[in-house]
C-alpha cells in the first residue's frame, strides 16, 4: 500500500510548484464505490447518442426558450380630481364587480385612457371639452 502525504494548497503554492509528469506505468487510483450505488448504476442503462437510431437523434427539435416580456416601468403621478368624479370612480368599481370583473381605481382610470385614445379626433375634442377646467394644485384647508 502506498502512502502519500497532503500539502496545503494555495493559490499562491499553485503556481510556484509545477505538478510532475504521470507515468506511464501507474494507474490512478479510484475510490472504492459503495455496492448499493454500484448495483444501481449497472442495472439502470445509460442513454447516450451511440446507442439512439441516428432517425431519432436528427428528429428531436432544440427547443428554444421563450424570449422573455419586459414588464413596462411604472410611474407613480398625484392628480386633482372633484368629489363628485371620485365618486364615479367608486360607482365604476361595484359596476364593474357586479359584472364578475373587479376593477381597482388604477385600472379603470386606465382603461379611460385606452377608450380616450380609440376615439376619433371629433369626439375626443368634445370628450375633452365636456370636462371643466380645474385649478391645479393641492386643495386649500378648509
Amino acid at each position: 500500500m502506498v502512502t502519500t502525504t497532503r500539502k496545503i494548497v494555495t493559490p499562491k503554492s499553485m503556481k510556484a510548484v509545477a505538478r510532475p509528469p504521470v507515468k506511464a506505468t501507474q494507474k490512478p487510483i479510484a475510490p472504492p464505490a459503495a455496492p448499493q450505488v454500484a448495483a444501481k448504476v449497472a442495472a439502470k442503462p445509460v442513454p447516450n447518442a451511440w446507442t439512439k437510431p441516428m432517425a431519432q437523434l436528427v428528429a428531436e427539435p432544440k427547443t428554444e426558450k421563450p424570449a422573455k416580456v419586459k414588464k413596462p416601468k411604472l410611474v407613480r403621478d398625484s392628480f386633482t380630481i372633484p368629489k363628485t368624479e371620485y365618486s364615479v370612480l367608486d360607482d365604476l368599481k361595484q359596476r364593474a364587480g357586479k359584472l364578475a370583473q373587479p376593477a381597482k381605481k388604477s385600472e379603470l382610470l386606465r382603461a379611460g385612457i385606452k377608450a380616450l385614445a380609440a376615439m376619433s379626433d371629433a369626439v375626443f375634442l368634445l370628450a375633452v371639452q365636456a370636462v371643466p377646467a380645474i385649478k391645479t394644485g393641492r386643495p386649500s384647508k378648509g
